[in-house]
């Protein structure tokens, strides 16, 4: 009992590090009601509460805001590249160092191959082409449409992807399905507590909305929609290096 007690002593202090780093972000949207931020009391119950978490030390140490209003899919790569520890170009403001910015991710002359970054300013970036982006950095990304699979398919892909080391799962949804504004949006999941069934969406657009547990259900239907450049579902990707 004295281990576990010290254990979550720590966990809440991570957590309320993690949360004040990103509390210099402010949210200027409101939330509704079925959605729980991730930096309220409520939401870091869920936090210390969840099991399948796996993903969220590393995503969070990486977590950023996208850079325009279009890069949501850009600045969920650069997180989860920088967490799989990829090898990463000089980033000019951080020289001599390497890291994966939203800046330098289309230096890779493969990445521009898949899609121009003007062309992602623009319109934003499908499953497809996440995909594509990723394996020009060789790693291995996996899409799930939503009508190709079912919820107790993503529940349990996206679950085993959580609790193990070494992988992640971003999503791509349409945000006025769970009542946020307005279209589609992408963002990696970072935790699933089971005794609530909700995941924690890492939402990038941080100037917009701070992290938030949503619910499978609410979560599935999001996703379960058409992406009119695409023709397709959304859906999930699962990556992996």
């Amino acid at each position: 009992m004295k281990q576990k007690t010290i254990t979550l002593a720590i966990q809440s202090t991570i957590l309320g590090l993690c949360l004040a780093a990103g509390s210099a972000i402010a949210q200027t949207l409101t939330l509704p009601n079925s959605l729980i931020a991730f930096n309220s009391e409520q939401g870091e119950a869920l936090f210390l509460s969840s099991r399948a978490r796996e993903d969220f030390w590393n995503l969070s140490s990486q977590f950023v805001t996208q850079v325009n209003q279009a890069y949501c899919g850009v600045a969920s790569m650069v997180m989860v590249l920088n967490s799989l520890g990829i090898p990463a170009p000089v980033a000019p403001q951080y020289e001599p160092y390497h890291v994966f910015t939203q800046e330098n991710f289309f230096d890779n002359p493969a990445a521009r191959q898949v899609i121009r970054p003007d062309v992602v300013a623009r319109q934003g970036l499908t499953l497809a082409e996440l995909e594509q982006l990723l394996e020009s950095y060789q790693v291995q990304a996996t899409v799930h449409h939503a009508g190709d699979t079912s919820i107790d398919d993503f529940r349990r892909l996206a679950t085993e992807n959580l609790n193990q080391p070494g992988n992640f799962i971003i999503i791509n949804y349409l945000r006025r399905e769970l009542g946020q504004e307005s279209g589609g949006h992408i963002s990696p999941v970072a935790a699933y507590d089971e005794a609530t069934d909700r995941f924690l969406i890492l939402d990038v657009a941080r100037y917009k909305y701070p992290p938030v547990w949503v619910k499978s259900e609410d979560l599935w239907r999001s996703m379960n929609t058409l992406d009119s450049t695409s023709n397709k579902t959304r859906g999930f990707i699962l990556i992996n290096r």
